[in-house]
């Protein structure tokens, strides 16, 4: 088999997915402990208690227990974020936190939501990065990417011709979007990603209004 023939074939490395959730546990523990629901220790303890059968099922081919796991690690995740939006926002009339808690706050929290939402992309795209191997598709079917457009006779050349969606092209998509407050370079082809990237924006705005709204009234 060619080289080129093991680059196409090749499994999506997880390792970065990894990282992202171990990421979220470790910014959630440096938040305020007024902006946490429950125990500060709860989050990062489910985070790690639900990686590793998630691991172990990926390793043992147990496809769709992988699957529901990854949703399920996603969408406590993603509540907890939203917790502590809304922990942020009754907050401020309190001027409880100073300004320069505020903004560390608001900064892991928009941290937060661009990783939330890279590994909700990640995960559904295409039916997720297992089933995306297996039918070998080209980049992704919710996404249109830019490398999906060049022609395939002109890929070679842009140093392209055997590109694949990974985790880092989500987390892309998110930072600009929670940047920008709307897509960049990858349009959105799906109605799911449509609904994910409202919320997304949704949250990014709110921490993003909050902050300039408290440094007006500091000013």
């Amino acid at each position: 088999m060619s080289a080129s023939l093991d680059r196409v074939d090749k499994p999506e490395p997880r390792w970065q997915a990894l990282l992202a959730f171990l990421a979220i546990g470790a910014i959630y523990l440096a938040l305020p402990r007024n902006l946490i629901i429950g125990p500060i220790w709860l989050l990062p303890t489910l985070i790690v208690v639900l990686l590793v059968p998630s691991v172990v099922s990926h390793r043992m081919g147990r496809l769709s227990l992988n699957r529901a796991l990854g949703i399920i690690i996603n969408g406590i995740t993603t509540l907890a974020l939203i917790g502590s939006v809304i922990l942020l926002v009754r907050a401020l009339p309190s001027h409880r936190e100073t300004p320069l808690q505020l903004l560390r706050s608001g900064g892991l929290l928009w941290l937060t939501n661009v990783i939330v939402f890279a590994l909700w992309y990640w995960r559904l795209d295409g039916g997720g990065p297992t089933r995306r191997h297996k039918e070998n598709k080209l980049g992704s079917t919710s996404f249109l990417f830019p490398q999906m457009q060049i022609p395939h006779d002109e890929r070679a050349q842009f140093a392209c011709a055997h590109w694949r969606t990974r985790f880092v092209d989500y987390l892309f998509i998110a930072f600009t979007q929670s940047s920008t407050f709307g897509p960049t370079d990858a349009p959105l082809l799906a109605r799911w990603a449509k609904i994910l990237a409202m919320i997304q924006i949704l949250i990014s705005l709110t921490i993003v209004i909050l902050l300039i709204a408290r440094a007006v009234g500091v000013l």
